[in-house]
């Protein structure tokens, strides 16, 4: 079973096969988890929508039509429900537990560490982008999604996925020239 393709394993969990659905989503669950992660910035909410994710794979996959890779199509799911509660997320008022969990940006010895870390600069300079943007780079580079693919997961053309990515490099290039760090990017 742990070989059989994604698509054969869609098919088995339209019929209802448990041990299928365990399948897909022990291959898909940690990528799935990762991407909605980075879009909403906080575990237990990121792990709440990938059990919804997983539930809505378990209801639709008699619906899926193979227009598109298995796991662009989750990814797909996971970015439409990761929206949605961002979208929800904002609307909420500010309560008391939500203020205690915004971070603090002033730099202390950790923070003064950290940024002297590459890595971290990264991290932050991504951080910086547009959630557009950031979701472009994030499938592209960490996702390993094609131009294509990332067209049929953001459910945008394209040209318009090409020109994100223009625009996500270069302000990524600005950002980390601006903390000293020049990676030669065009």
């Amino acid at each position: 079973m742990q070989t059989t393709p994604d698509e054969v394993l869609i098919a088995r969990i339209a019929g209802g096969d448990r041990l299928a659905m365990q399948v897909l989503f022990a291959r898909h669950h940690v990528r799935a988890y990762r991407f909605v992660l980075r879009l909403v910035r906080n575990e237990a909410t990121a792990e709440d929508l990938i059990s919804e994710v997983f539930l809505d794979v378990w209801r639709q996959a008699g619906q899926f039509e193979g227009r598109a890779a298995v796991s662009t199509w989750i990814l797909g799911i996971a970015r439409f429900k990761a929206l949605s509660a961002m979208r929800k997320r904002s609307e909420a008022e500010l309560d008391d537990e939500t203020a205690a969990a915004i971070e603090d940006h002033a730099d202390n010895p950790e923070t003064a560490l950290a940024k002297k870390d590459k890595g971290s600069q990264l991290r932050q300079a991504l951080s910086k982008l547009s959630n557009e943007h950031r979701e472009i780079i994030d499938l592209v580079y960490y996702h390993e999604k094609s131009v294509e693919e990332v067209a049929g997961i953001v459910g945008i053309p394209e040209a318009t996925v090409k020109t994100r990515m223009f625009y996500a490099r270069k302000k990524l290039s600005e950002l980390l020239k601006e903390q000293g760090i020049d990676r030669g990017w065009p």
